[in-house]
């Protein structure tokens, strides 16, 4: 019996994030999880989607800046992830905890 080889090709979570609703919906569950490490990542892939150097661009942060913020072992700022959510067009929003689901 002969082995197949499968081509795997790599996987990009920006292709997945097609629509806006898809990339709110995806961000809102990363905050609602609450680990800063897959926040990042969840800015990271909708800022790809997007067109990166257009929202680094947008964002005003210089390139190495806006790269390293979102890199996992960063300390990003709260001044600093409001500067890319404003380059996405996106904006936090508070709710109680009993409101959450609804």
């Amino acid at each position: 019996m002969k082995n197949k080889q499968i081509e795997l090709r790599d996987f990009d979570l920006a292709e997945l994030l097609d629509t806006e609703e898809k990339m709110i919906d995806y961000l809102n569950a990363e905050l609602a999880d609450g680990d800063p490490h897959y926040i990042k990542v969840a800015l990271k892939a909708i800022a790809r989607a997007r067109n990166m150097s257009e929202v680094v661009k947008k964002s005003g942060i210089p390139r190495t800046t806006f790269y390293r913020a979102l890199s996992s072992d960063s300390n990003t700022g709260y001044f600093t992830i409001q500067k890319i959510l404003n380059a996405l067009d996106l904006h936090l929003k508070v709710v109680s905890n009993s409101d959450v689901g609804n």
